[in-house]
């Protein structure tokens, strides 16, 4: 159940980041205004709120570990909210970023 649970925070982390980030981008960029740029402002607050909800307690591994988290999760973004079409090279990275998170969170330790 532990691991269950930290794969649900990684998720969401990776849902208030990346979201936190296109709302800044689309605040900013695409001329949106400020109250686009506020809530994501508020939302990557609240993702590093969730990544303190880990149950590992070793802040570098948490977040190295999202990292690979991150790759995998804006490629899905870029699919769900911007049209982006990943080609092979896209997803075995990801497939590879999201091992390194498996191997990084979950392997056996002494």
């Amino acid at each position: 159940m532990t691991i269950l649970r930290s794969l649900a925070l990684f998720a969401l982390a990776a849902l208030l980041e990346i979201g936190g980030a296109w709302l800044v981008w689309q605040g900013l960029r695409e001329q949106r205004g400020l109250i686009w740029a506020g809530a994501g402002v508020i939302a990557l607050g609240l993702y590093g709120l969730a990544a303190t909800l880990q149950p590992d307690p070793h802040f570098g591994r948490v977040l190295a570990a999202y990292g690979g988290v991150f790759v995998a999760g804006s490629l899905l973004w870029g699919v769900l909210v911007d049209g982006f079409r990943p080609d092979r090279w896209d997803v075995i990275g990801a497939l590879i970023c999201m091992a390194g998170v498996l191997v990084i969170m979950y392997a056996p330790r002494g």
